[in-house]
């Protein structure tokens, strides 16, 4: 049987909610796929980068016929060269913000019907002991349990975002046999610490814990290991590059690769390699912003100009060469020639400041329903992709949860999710929100036959996708087009104008720096659609053409109004809840690191704590009960709403620098 051969898909008929009509599906249900757990297993390597902008990735600056300056500040060849041995996959696309992208990879299901919300981790619902928790439902299945059952040795490194409130929420409890990494948005990449810089929170813990885990066969707990736990970084950890948290990720993610057991034919890899580049806070080891003046220079181009857009693109060399470093250990293993390659993206890349990507030339970024949000960068390569395919593009529309069936169809397990059947019976007597059917579409056969699997997709509750027409409806952050340089010197000198961050967060509660409505929309660059926008993007991607407006299209814009109400009759909002204190205290018990923290009796291994530590804990616990009562906490919050719009200037001025251009980084001065 070869599992590279192609074949028809068929149309087949399935019941995807409860109270809804049939409808018909396409998916590749192919001999080839009915036949895969006969076959020999790929071994999927599975990579997935943070906030990455369209126009920060190098085969899309080519697309464009981008100058020399920007090829020169774009470097990733290591994934150029993935593209061109596999498929660029030209229309895929993400939940327009991480977490929900997240739970959907990992759930097979769409975000509206896991997950919609960025939630704080310690966020809990008691009365819903199945969905009352940020992430995924506790009893979902994901994808790692699928591919255990087929077999596979399932590893994970880096950011997780899709839970911590349960064991059975973390990465361990999805199915994966070891991970290292983080459970929030984001972290410090230095100190790992869990710092407003980085999560635009200020949580009920007082963000005083680090957020960097791990768990393997013997132990569950923070990471500390000899290089995090050395002196240097625990000093100095800037000054040393082996402190740099991609560092600690790249290097499990080799090991893994070194010590997988290739004799066993019946137990391949499955390794999914979840970067935190290139999410906010920007930072990098010193070198690498040489390195990428370097090479923009040596490609005909100058010096970056402003901090933050030399510190993504230095980011994303990072990020490129440690893809190359994975993809060599995989070729030197022997293992090469049967490995399937996924690389994706959570969401388009945040134009705020400082997150400093480019979605060039797509409108919008994160946050906002428009193409430069949710249109991500993804391609499949690797041995495992058929000569034939090398080198091609593929257009049909893929969803990022496709991953989950498709992985389970090439390793020859149901997708189907008993064990959400099983809690529906729970739930429903009791009248809490029941867990929505998986959604994901097998994409490998239409991969390999350049068909259209997903003619319908319900992107959010603002926005639908029904081929090649959107309606996108309601107030869109970030609705802008950028140059294709992008921070520049002039988006620094306007900065006070936005593009600002959307909001942060005091104790799970919002605070926006504008002081009124009109504010906030200027700084945010928001438009609002209204009824709805409508857009043909395989004619307009970059949706400049607003069909609502042209009486020819009201039809269309009717139907589509219908469809966006009918489809958001299903959307799965339980009530997820509130910061519970007893998330701090779990952190405490567990060294100073965040983890579950309800049903979590004896599931971290035990760390002795020194006399002195049990002092500062004590003293903390203290402090956070007393911040923590909730006049206090409301005080807070509305501190915080007050002072957000006063010091907004000062602050967004803070946010980015200009370079005087013409001299070298030692003299060159910052236009503030």
């Amino acid at each position: 049987l070869n599992l590279h051969a192609t074949a028809a898909p068929l149309r087949v008929t399935a019941r995807l909610r409860d109270g809804q009509e049939d409808r018909a599906v396409l998916f590749a249900a192919s001999a080839v796929a009915a036949l895969a757990g006969a076959a020999k297993k790929p071994h999927v390597l599975l990579i997935l980068a943070d906030d990455y902008g369209w126009a920060n990735f190098g085969a899309h600056r080519k697309d464009a016929g981008a100058s020399k300056q920007a090829i020169g500040e774009t470097a990733t060849p290591n994934m150029d060269s993935l593209i061109s041995e596999g498929v660029l996959l030209d229309r895929h696309y993400a939940y327009k913000i991480c977490s929900p992208s997240r739970s959907s990879l990992q759930s097979g299901r769409l975000a509206v019907h896991v997950n919609n919300v960025n939630t704080g981790v310690t966020v809990a619902n008691v009365s819903d002991p199945v969905s009352g928790y940020g992430g995924i439902p506790r009893n979902m299945t994901g994808m790692a349990q699928k591919l255990r059952q087929a077999g596979y040795r399932t590893h994970m490194v880096g950011k997780w975002d899709a839970g911590m409130a349960t064991p059975e929420h973390t990465p361990w409890g999805r199915g994966y046999d070891t991970w290292v990494g983080y459970y929030q948005h984001a972290n410090d990449y230095w100190r790992k610490t869990s710092t407003i810089t980085a999560t635009a929170e200020f949580d009920i813990c007082l963000n005083s814990f680090a957020d960097l885990s791990m768990h393997n066969s013997t132990y569950r707990g923070g990471v500390r290991d000899g290089v995090s736990a050395s002196p240097a970084c625990l000093d100095n950890p800037e000054a040393h590059a082996a402190c740099y948290e991609e560092q600690l990720f790249k290097d499990r993610a080799l090991a893994v690769i070194r010590e997988h057991d290739t004799s066993k034919a019946d137990s391949p890899l499955f390794l999914f390699y979840a970067f935190h580049l290139l999410h906010s806070p920007l930072q990098v080891p010193e070198a690498y912003l040489q390195k990428i003046d370097d090479r923009a220079v040596a490609m005909g181009g100058k010096k970056i100009d402003t901090q933050n857009r030399r510190l993504y693109a230095a980011m994303t060399l990072w990020m490129d060469e440690a893809i190359g470093e994975v993809i060599a250990a995989l070729k030197s293993k022997g293992m090469w020639d049967d490995t399937l390659v996924v690389f994706t993206a959570d969401n388009g890349g945040p134009l705020y400041e400082p997150g400093a990507a480019n979605n060039h030339p797509l409108k919008g970024g994160k946050f906002a329903d428009l193409e430069g949000g949710v249109r991500v960068n993804t391609f499949v390569s690797g041995g495992f992709v058929p000569k034939e395919k090398r080198g091609t593009r593929f257009s049909g529309v893929v969803s990022i949860a496709d991953w989950y069936g498709t992985f389970c169809e090439l390793a020859g397990v149901d997708a189907t999710d008993t064990a959400a059947e099983e809690a529906n019976a729970w739930l429903k007597p009791r009248g809490l929100p029941l867990l929505p059917p998986v959604d994901s579409v097998p994409q490998w056969g239409f991969i390999l036959n350049g068909t259209n699997a997903r003619p319908q997709l319900h992107l959010s509750e603002q926005a639908v996708l029904e081929w090649p027409h959107k309606l996108i409806v309601g107030k869109q952050p970030y609705a802008r087009w950028t140059g294709e340089l992008f921070p520049n010197c002039s988006t620094v000198e306007s900065i006070t104008n936005g593009p600002a961050a959307l909001h942060v967060k005091v104790f799970d509660n919002y605070v926006y720096l504008g002081e009124d409505d009109e504010t906030q929309d200027r700084i945010t660059w928001t438009d609002d659609c209204a009824d709805g926008c409508l857009f043909n993007v395989e004619a307009d991607p970059t949706e400049h053409m607003d069909l609502a407006k042209d009486p020819k299209y009201a039809d269309m814009l009717s139907k589509l109004q219908g469809t966006l109400r009918s489809l958001n009759r299903d959307l799965f909002t339980p009530g997820r809840g509130v910061p519970l204190v007893g998330a701090c205290d779990a952190a405490m018990a567990n060294g100073g690191y965040y983890g579950p923290y309800l049903s979590a009796e004896n599931w971290h291994t035990e760390v002795p704590e020194s006399p002195g530590q049990r002092q500062k804990d004590k003293f903390l616990h203290g402090a956070i009960q007393a911040l923590n009562h909730q006049i206090i906490e409301k005080g807070a919050v509305y501190a915080a709403q007050a002072v957000a719009p006063r010091i907004r200037k000062q602050w967004l001025s803070s946010m980015d620098k200009c370079f005087e251009s013409g001299k070298p980084e030692a003299e060159r001065a910052l236009i503030v």
